[in-house]
């Protein structure tokens, strides 16, 4: 795929996500939460230029750099969500404006490592972006649905007649 196809897919599954993220909506533990994230790191480790082979020891290290920080930022993308369980027992979320904050984070670093990549000469492609989107999406994933079963069970309540 191309890098400008790349910077599509990663532009409109950041607009899908975010705008689905700040919505109340309930989450569905038993989905797939990590079919899109594999569909995404298949197509980025498809490419041939994730790694610049001319500067393959600091495109590694960039690229490395950035999983990391992906998966911190993942992490705590998942602790600023807010979970609760409704009435009917069906666990809801919604982002807040901490999980705004973490997503400007995200991106300033994500910035911050290209942009020291353009000063070393490094080529990066496009699908180490989108590398890191599926990272950030399964490990946010996984920590919203953990945090969902600690929830306390929905109590019963007496119907009288």
């Amino acid at each position: 795929m191309g890098s400008l196809a790349n910077l599509l897919v990663i532009v409109a599954v950041v607009v899908l996500v975010v705008g689905r993220q700040m919505r109340v909506q309930r989450l569905d533990t038993e989905r797939r939460f990590w079919l899109l994230p594999l569909i995404l790191g298949v197509l980025a480790l498809r490419d041939p230029q994730i790694i610049d082979h001319q500067h393959t020891a600091l495109s590694a290290t960039l690229l490395a750099a950035g999983l990391v920080t992906t998966l911190a930022m993942g992490t705590v993308w998942g602790w600023t969500v807010r979970i609760w369980r409704a009435a009917d027992g069906n666990v809801m979320v919604k982002g807040t404006k901490a999980t705004l904050a973490a997503w400007g984070g995200m991106l300033a670093v994500r910035i911050g490592l290209y942009a020291a990549g353009s000063a070393l000469g490094v080529h990066q492609a496009g699908s180490s972006l989108m590398l890191g989107m599926a990272v950030l999406l399964l490990v946010r994933s996984l920590v919203v649905n953990w945090r969902a079963r600690t929830l306390e069970p929905a109590r019963a309540t007496a119907v009288l007649h």
